[in-house]
């Protein structure tokens, strides 16, 4: 019981510092289908052996103490790889820069470059069910089209915090993807 008052807290005060929290890259609205440019940036990522979906990944509290002992503020999205299980933070601008940070066991610090995706906006729960609805949708989309393809493993993007009401909860699906010759 006392572990899961830990988690509860963590996870509530997790949310409360969501609510306004800076945006690594602007989302795509729930039902569009677009193309996008992400920026550059400096994450901080975790990995478990386990699918995403799985319970207890444990992935969201390793990067929540980490953000936490270093007092990093919280930004939007999280990214989820699926299999194995992943999830990345974004830094915002300042923590980028700190040269503090070190890595742990847990937690590893890259920077990425600038990425291109096929995204696909998305209302509703964070599920296997939408996340796989919203994979096949983009799939679909991006097979008709002849100026890109795949070019890479796809992942969920989350927006929204744990207490958000799965109505109002916005996520995406990307797809990596490169022009084509």
């Amino acid at each position: 019981m006392k572990t899961f008052l830990w988690v509860a807290l963590a996870i509530a005060a997790a949310s409360a510092k969501l609510e306004g929290v800076s945006e690594a890259y602007p989302r795509t609205s729930p039902g569009d289908l677009e193309l996008k440019t992400l920026p550059a940036a400096r994450w901080m990522r975790t990995e478990s052996s386990k699918d995403y979906f799985a319970g207890d990944n444990g992935l969201f509290m390793k990067l929540f103490r980490y953000i936490d002992s270093n007092k990093i503020p919280m930004t939007a999205p999280v990214e989820a790889g699926i299999t194995p299980g992943t999830m990345v933070f974004y830094m915002d601008d300042a923590s980028a820069k700190r040269a503090d940070l070190a890595e742990t066991p847990q937690v590893k610090l890259s920077s990425v470059p600038e990425r291109r995706v096929a995204a696909i906006g998305i209302r509703g729960s964070y599920s296997r069910e939408n996340y796989d609805e919203g994979l096949a949708e983009l799939r679909a989309w991006l097979a008709k089209r002849t100026d890109v393809k795949a070019a890479g493993e796809p992942y969920a993007v989350y927006w929204n915090s744990p207490f958000v009401p799965f109505f109002f909860k916005q996520s995406e699906v990307h797809i990596p993807v490169v022009p084509t010759k």
